[in-house]
């Protein structure tokens, strides 16, 4: 058995579904074949038996019964009227001991059994039985033996006759002939009917799994290429599973294909940001080996300042070189089993006390309300202090920066130039910088950080031009006034 599963799975899943209808195809009509020919046979023997009780309820004349009793012979020859429609027919009586005496009107003899015995001994009960039996030539009968009743002439009053039951019989050949062929016809209709099933099971999956082999192209086709363009067709109005499954393959090979480009761009954007702290630190540190090596001094000044620009393009490397880190990991490693209840006003102070120190000439002031939400602490920190530094590294000096906290409602509001409204859209684009800020230190992938922490917070970021000047940043992140019952 273990050997034929192995091999059904061997199959090719056409070939699978196509045994699959077949086998379906096979037993229904089976079920119906033999419940067919059950039935009909059940209806040719209950014609058999109707013409028997008719033909054994006519009284046999008591004259004739006795001259056959007298006279029993084994070698009946004659033409018998009692079973209409028949043309052959066997009748016969018998006796107590179980000699049965055929009447010579009979066409045949039929063998006697205990059964039929015990009708003559318990003649008085009235009752008969009918049974399946052979002839002196071992052909199959239909045999129905009864009490024997008498009359004394045509149409006289019937009396039971002790001593002997009447046997008549019917042979089945013709019924068993009509069986045979009605099973022969089955047999060849149930034939067909599984070869045209097992033909249109596999017409039907050749055309159902053709989708399927569009994939398996597609996709073989991808792993060979690495071409994402590839799409599957789908009719608009398919809503099978099949146009279901093109779908989502579609939706997969174009979400593979966006990711694929913006790990390009990510990769071309990170090098052009890259080049320019690195090639002004390399010009810097040869200007210093250089004067090492020819002897000649910078001037102290000048060396402070290289210095200064060194350590300032490293931080500038450093700063870049997290974002592209933050960036890069995934949503599920970044947002994961890290997200927690976070004390939404406790993080933006937190937040304020870093920026304050960045913009020491400014004022901040902060109105925080209480607000709990779900994030990752470290993760949402980060973001309001990117916000924070955009307000700071674009305020006048001695400005003012107002935070304020309300029902998960952010706002960060600076008095600077403000934000062009043409460059609004690509103030999240990563590495996006505006013409303003492309002197100011930065790598154009803070808010793009903000963006992204925010949105797997459950919330929303915008930034739009402020009333009077400069910027307004809001955030909105879903939560309650009040902790979880189960924290501390």
């Amino acid at each position: 058995m273990r050997n034929v599963v192995r091999r059904y799975r061997s199959l090719p899943l056409r070939a699978r579904l196509s045994l699959l209808v077949a086998a379906a195809v096979a037993f229904a009509v089976a079920a119906v074949s033999m419940s067919c020919w059950f039935v009909v046979q059940e209806k040719l023997y209950d014609e058999v038996n109707s013409d028997l009780e008719k033909a054994a309820d006519r009284p046999q004349v008591a004259s004739e019964v006795a001259g056959v009793l007298n006279n029993c012979v084994q070698e009946p020859s004659g033409t018998y009227t009692g079973v209409r429609g028949r043309d052959t027919f066997y009748v016969q009586l018998v006796k107590a001991d179980g000699t049965a005496c055929v009447s010579v009107s009979s066409e045949g003899m039929v063998k006697v059994t205990p059964s039929d015995v015990d009708v003559v001994k318990h003649a008085a009960d009235g009752k008969g039985i009918l049974r399946n039996g052979t002839d002196s030539n071992g052909n199959a009968v239909r045999v129905l033996t009864v009490p024997l009743r008498v009359t004394e002439g045509f149409g006289g009053e019937s009396q039971l006759f002790q001593g002997a039951a009447f046997t008549i019989a019917i042979p089945l050949q013709d019924t068993q002939k009509t069986l045979n062929d009605l099973a022969l016809l089955l047999l060849v209709v149930s034939g067909v009917g599984v070869v045209g099933a097992g033909a249109m099971g596999l017409f039907g999956a050749r055309a159902a799994l053709r989708p399927v082999d569009r994939l398996t192209d597609a996709a073989e086709h991808i792993a060979r290429t690495e071409d994402l363009t590839i799409r599957i067709p789908v009719e608009d109005d398919a809503e099978d599973e099949i146009a279901r499954l093109s779908r989502s393959f579609n939706s997969m090979t174009s979400a593979l294909a966006d990711s694929h480009e913006l790990q390009q761009q990510l990769i071309a954007d990170a090098g052009h940001e890259l080049r320019t702290p690195l090639t002004s630190l390399r010009t810097n540190i040869e200007l210093l080996s250089r004067s090492e090596e020819t002897g000649r001094p910078i001037p102290a000044a000048d060396r402070k300042a290289l210095l200064a620009s060194v350590k300032a393009q490293m931080t500038e490397l450093a700063s870049l070189i997290g974002d592209l880190q933050e960036l890069s990991r995934s949503d599920n490693a970044q947002h994961g089993d890290r997200v927690q209840v976070v004390d939404f006003q406790e993080t933006v102070e937190s937040a304020l006390r870093r920026a304050r120190l960045r913009g020491p000439e400014l004022t901040i002031t902060a109105a925080l309300a209480p607000w709990y939400v779900r994030s990752e602490p470290a993760a949402l920190e980060r973001a309001i202090v990117n916000i924070l530094d955009n307000a700071v590294k674009f305020s006048p000096e001695g400005g003012t920066i107002e935070v304020a906290l309300a029902a998960g409602v952010l706002t960060v509001r600076d008095h600077g130039p403000g934000i062009p409204a043409d460059e609004l859209p690509h103030v999240f684009d990563r590495f996006w910088r505006s013409q303003s800020a492309r002197a100011l230190p930065g790598s154009g992938l803070g808010l793009s950080i903000v963006a992204r922490t925010v949105r797997q917070s459950g919330g929303e970021v915008t930034l739009a031009s402020a009333e009077g000047g400069g910027t307004l940043a809001t955030v909105r992140l879903p939560g309650a006034p009040t902790p979880p019952p189960e924290l501390p």
